[in-house]
């Protein structure tokens, strides 16, 4: 007769033994643990939760940095703030990875709304990502020999809005039928725009970016409109020690030829053809070259939609899907920042 092992009773070192199996597997988050100095990010963090004394007396406010690291976690894995506090006390990785053991009981949902709405009232998502940003900067992984820009929709919960309403909304007011409804209001999102790419509709805004081409870590970012169209926001991202500009084809035309050439930046903007001017072999054969140096952003925007599910937010208005575009943003350069370190692919002259 078969026989299977019986369950074995809960021992003193079994979570600690099942962390080390987790680790062993690739954890992601542990991985990040090792290499990201995370109280680099207080300073920031206290200064944008600075509030007036009320006095003595009230119940302590949890770490700010523990705090971030849950919403790390959720923009990791795109979780909403319900989801957060279950799968946050539910995994192990999870727990180890933002301090919250299984004694501690992890902050409810609503306390992870206060925090975020905190933080993206004080707009420090964009000095968070800058000040990652300096120590790259200091090992020689930024503004190296070429830079990569390009842009992806970022898509919202679409609003059902009538055609009258929409022009309105796009005329910069508010439908007349809102204003005596401040509830209705605040789950209309104004900002947000429709466009369409390739026959398919989206609904939302854009993330600029701008990538060294080399580390393919970001090194500055934008929030738009979906409908504003990705050549407006090149002269913002391109800085004049950038050297090289690779970009697609619909950043090209005569006023980004002439402000790259006036900063002083090579560009490397894909041809495009027009009616009745087709490309030539020439022009061909040279965006196939550029083409192998600027695929390098589709890996970018490929570990964003894919590994972090980023390219759908739950949230409405400007303010709350730039603070969390950036953090996507930021949480990939800790990913890649982790990758270069694991893999060794630091430059010579890394300090």
């Amino acid at each position: 007769m078969k026989t299977h092992p019986t369950a074995q009773t809960f021992g003193c070192f079994d979570v600690a033994l099942r962390m080390q199996w987790l680790e062993a597997k690739g954890d992601p988050l542990s991985r990040l643990d090792m290499v990201i100095d995370w109280a680099g990010f207080r300073p920031l963090l206290v200064q944008a939760l600075a509030k007036p004394a009320k006095g003595p007396g009230g119940r302590p406010a949890h770490d700010p940095v523990k705090m971030f690291k849950l919403l790390v976690v959720q923009r990791y894995y795109n979780l909403s703030d319900e989801q957060t506090e279950y799968q946050v006390s539910d995994r192990l990785s999870f727990q180890k990875f933002a301090g919250w053991p299984v004694a501690d009981k992890v902050p409810d949902a609503n306390t992870l709304w206060d925090f975020r709405e905190a933080l993206a009232r004080a707009d420090v998502f964009e000095k968070l990502f800058e000040s990652f940003a300096q120590p790259l900067q200091a090992q020689g992984l930024l503004a190296q020999a070429g830079q990569l820009v390009d842009a992806s929709f970022v898509d919202v919960p679409r609003q059902r809005n009538s055609r009258a309403e929409n022009a309105v909304i796009k005329a910069g007011g508010v439908p007349e039928a809102w204003l005596d409804q401040p509830a209705k209001q605040q789950q209309k999102d104004v900002d947000a725009r429709w466009t369409k790419k390739n026959a398919e509709g989206h609904y939302g805004y854009k993330n600029p970016v701008k990538a060294d081409a080399k580390s393919k870590l970001l090194e500055r970012y934008a929030v738009t409109a979906a409908s504003v169209h990705d050549s407006q926001q090149l002269a913002e991202l391109v800085a004049a020690a950038d050297g090289e500009v690779y970009a697609d084809s619909a950043c090209r035309s005569a006023e980004a030829e002439a402000m790259l050439a006036q900063k002083q930046v090579a560009s490397h903007i894909h041809e495009r053809a027009y009616r009745n001017r087709p490309l030539t072999d020439e022009q061909k054969a040279s965006n196939r070259q550029k083409s192998k140096i600027r695929a390098r952003i589709e890996h970018v925007f490929g570990f964003m939609s894919q590994s972090m599910k980023g390219f759908y937010l739950r949230y409405i208005g400007r303010r709350r899907n730039a603070a969390a575009i950036g953090l996507i943003n930021l949480i990939y350069n800790l990913a890649r920042y982790e990758q270069i370190v694991r893999l060794k692919l630091l430059p010579r002259n890394a300090v």
